[in-house]
């Protein structure tokens, strides 16, 4: 049965999110119709790690592959892979040059069973990786150098992904492994189900969108209209960020913050289990709506709460202590909104 790799993640990802959030097993998805069609079980990331590579104990037998296409500067490049890396780079001119390993350990005929097929259309390349077999023990690591100010799609089963210097649109999502992205202004979304994921260097007009089932989010030096972050299992870590509007959601980890909120923006963070820390550069002000069922809510701002001046006692840093659970209290001309929930932690709003 040939197995391919369609630019369908997104509901994979989706689908793997509420397994994990909802504590059930994984569900077998079958992706495409025809013999082209993906079946991919959303298995538990720790069932699922090494789905494709490691079944095998032979020495390693390898076949390189290499191909250049010249798409111009603005050009789209798609890759799609089923096991093995991805490393994607910037480089000056307008060519696409692609550099693939293929690695097995099982018996070196397995090597031509797993094809490279490259696609030109016009201005646009589209890299596809397809396993002929139905079992293998293949893997492919690719190495790609695009124009910088291309635009990237990248997609992988199991196979962490690493992009560097692109400034066109980024779009990166594996099943299993890490994505980073790093001086990629336009990054659009970083996605992973068991893996880390880490961007830094994003500036972007509209939304961005980073998460992962199992693993942490960390977001470094970012600038957007809108951040959506998510995690199952693992904290998310915001520092230098500029945005209007925060979505921010854990459900077993802490969540920090550390930047600007912008007049009018709205800031929702909610985690099951963790505590909840944000480190805010002169806030014009902002209404706070706490909620912490096992916890204690904690400011380094003077804060107004139903109507009355905030009296509360302060802890050996000097924040005021509010021992409700629940609460809701504003600072400054309380232009902007924050509503923060955790059910066990802390939550404490400090001076950046």
């Amino acid at each position: 049965m040939r197995r391919t790799l369609a630019f369908i993640m997104t509901g994979l990802l989706s689908a793997d999110m509420t397994a994990a959030a909802q504590g059930q097993p994984g569900q077998r998805i079958v992706v495409g119709g025809g013999s082209g069609g993906v079946v991919a079980e959303t298995r538990p990331p720790a069932a699922r790690a090494h789905a494709y590579q490691g079944r095998g104990t032979g020495p390693e037998q390898t076949e390189r592959f290499s191909r250049k296409v010249k798409i111009g500067r603005d050009g789209r490049v798609s890759l799609a892979n089923i096991a093995g890396d991805i490393v994607i780079i910037a480089a000056s001119g307008d060519d696409v040059t692609i550099e693939a390993v293929k690695r097995t350990r099982g018996d070196r005929s397995e090597l031509a069973s797993v094809r490279i097929d490259v696609a030109e259309r016009g201005s646009r390349v589209e890299v596809q990786t397809t396993h002929t077999l139905r079992r293998d023990r293949v893997s492919v690591d690719y190495t790609v150098s695009v124009p910088n100010s291309a635009s990237l799609e990248l997609h992988s089963i199991s196979g962490s992904i690493k992009v560097s210097g692109v400034r066109g649109t980024v779009r990166a999502e594996t099943i299993s492994g890490d994505v980073t992205a790093s001086d990629t202004p336009k990054l659009e979304a970083a996605k992973s189900t068991s893996g880390n994921v880490s961007i830094a260097g994003v500036s972007v007009e509209g939304e961005l969108t980073a998460g992962s089932v199992s693993g942490s989010v960390t977001a470094r030096n970012v600038k957007a209209h809108g951040l959506d972050l998510g995690s199952v299992s693992g904290g998310i870590i915001v520092t230098d960020a500029v945005c209007d509007r925060l979505g921010a959601k854990s459900v077993s980890g802490s969540i920090e913050y550390a930047g600007t909120i912008s007049k009018t923006g709205r800031y929702e963070i909610n985690t099951h289990s963790g505590a909840v820390r944000l480190a805010l550069s002169n806030p014009p002000g902002f209404e706070l709506n706490a909620n912490s069922f096992s916890g204690s809510i904690r400011s380094d701002f003077p804060m107004t709460i139903g109507g009355t001046s905030d009296r509360n006692p302060r802890d050996r840093s000097g924040r005021r202590i509010i021992n409700n659970r629940a609460m809701r209290a504003t600072y400054g001309d309380g232009s902007a909104t924050l509503t923060i929930r955790t059910f066990s932690g802390d939550i404490v709003i400090a001076k950046k």
